[in-house]
Parts: C-alpha cells; sequence; structure tokens
C-alpha cells in the first residue's frame, strides 16, 4: 500500500473565506501515484475547516450568513473564550463545518457526485494556516 502526505498551506486576506482547493488536491492525486484508495483532507487549525459542496457563490453567501446567525462574531464579549481574543465565533463555525472530509479515489480520480468539490473555510484569517492532505491506496 502506498502513503502520501503533503501540507497545503493558506493566508486568506479577510477574517472568513471560502477557498475551492480541489485542484491542489487532484495535484496531490497525481503525485501520490494512488489509483484505488482514500484522500484525506484536514484543516490543521481549530478556526478553519474542510468540506464538500458546491462551487456556487450563492451558497457559499448563503453559508455566511448562516453561520453568522448561529454563532456571530459580534459583540465579542459575548464569548468566554474571547479572554485577549476575538475568534470564540470561528471556533463554533469551524465545528458546525466540520474539520475533514475523505474521498474515495477510483481509478486514480477523485470519486464525487455531480458538482461536489473541496473547500477551505477560513472563520479567522489574516494568518497562514495549513491543510493536510493524506493519500492511501494502491
Amino acid at each position: 500500500m502506498k502513503s502520501y502526505r503533503k501540507e497545503l498551506w493558506f493566508e486568506v486576506p479577510g477574517r472568513r473565506a471560502f477557498v475551492n482547493i480541489t485542484p491542489q488536491v487532484r495535484q496531490c492525486l497525481r503525485e501520490s501515484g494512488v489509483r484505488e484508495g482514500l484522500v484525506l483532507v484536514n484543516a490543521m487549525h481549530i478556526t478553519s475547516s474542510v468540506f464538500v459542496n458546491d462551487d456556487e457563490s450563492g451558497l457559499h453567501h448563503d453559508y455566511e450568513v448562516w453561520l453568522e446567525k448561529l454563532a456571530p462574531h459580534a459583540p465579542v464579549a459575548q464569548y468566554r473564550h474571547n479572554v485577549g481574543e476575538d475568534n470564540a465565533d470561528a471556533h463554533m463555525k469551524r465545528q458546525i463545518m466540520g474539520r475533514e472530509t475523505v474521498v474515495a479515489v477510483t481509478a486514480g480520480e477523485l470519486d464525487f457526485g455531480p458538482w461536489e468539490q473541496i473547500f477551505y473555510g477560513e472563520f479567522d484569517g489574516g494568518r497562514r494556516k495549513r491543510v493536510l492532505v493524506k493519500i492511501i491506496g494502491e
């Protein structure tokens, strides 16, 4: 069985962003040489996320609105975690959107359903953060 590991680094300019990382994951899959197996993609920071969904700007806007209703950034004093920090909402948003995704590999390709793409979700931007890509298989 083959095993491959790579870290992808991201730094978004704003506080929040959704970045389609499918092309980078496909490149990792090509580098790995795995034809049948699994790809794990996970955020290595507790204020960011990895998830699978449609690459549609309206949906991303709806996520922004929905997440802000569930865990509003302001007022930051509403959170006990925000002692010297202002990112408690980002921790909660990450919990909702998830830490990781696993995608099957079939015939050397990501085995997606219609419209599926892999996204990096940033909820406390402004610094470099990493995503782990781990691929196992034959």
